[in-house]
């Protein structure tokens, strides 16, 4: 999607990335994913954020997980992208997988709530469509790249 200014007045793209973060389960090895949760909106969703004029992609992923859940990633493969709509401007949304390797959650003023879930689990509680093909996008990557039996 084109950053262009609309017949509207509305100005250009809105950039944001993110991560599907996942780890493996401290109690039996398997893959599970973390999901915030945001009070403003009151949803459970990938971490993601706004990215910096000349920020790279992967770089405003990075920040944004390590801003929004205390935890440091390792990216994986890159996912697919999301194109929607906030308040009438587009918005892309460029995603990663990302292997939590260290850190921990401290709720703070956009994010008071962090859980790591099972694949199917994560899916359910996801508050927004658009949000669940990722976790399959995640689980094929992983497939592909051997990290899960």
């Amino acid at each position: 999607m084109a950053d262009r200014q609309t017949a509207t007045g509305t100005s250009k793209t809105i950039r944001a990335a993110g991560a599907v973060v996942w780890r493996r389960s401290p109690y039996d090895g398997s893959v599970e994913i973390a999901l915030i949760h945001r009070p403003r909106y009151d949803d459970y969703s990938h971490p993601k954020g706004k990215v910096k004029p000349g920020e790279p992609f992967a770089q405003a992923a990075l920040r944004e997980v390590r801003e929004e859940t205390g935890l440091e990633c390792v990216l994986g493969p890159a996912l697919p992208s999301s194109h929607y709509l906030v308040a009438g401007r587009p918005k892309e949304v460029r995603y990663w997988a990302a292997q939590a390797v260290s850190g921990s959650f401290v709720p703070n003023r956009e994010v008071d709530r962090l859980v790591w879930l099972p694949p199917s689990e994560a899916r359910r509680r996801l508050t927004y469509d658009r949000d669940r093909p990722l976790v399959d996008e995640l689980m094929r990557a992983l497939g592909t790249l051997g990290n899960i039996t």
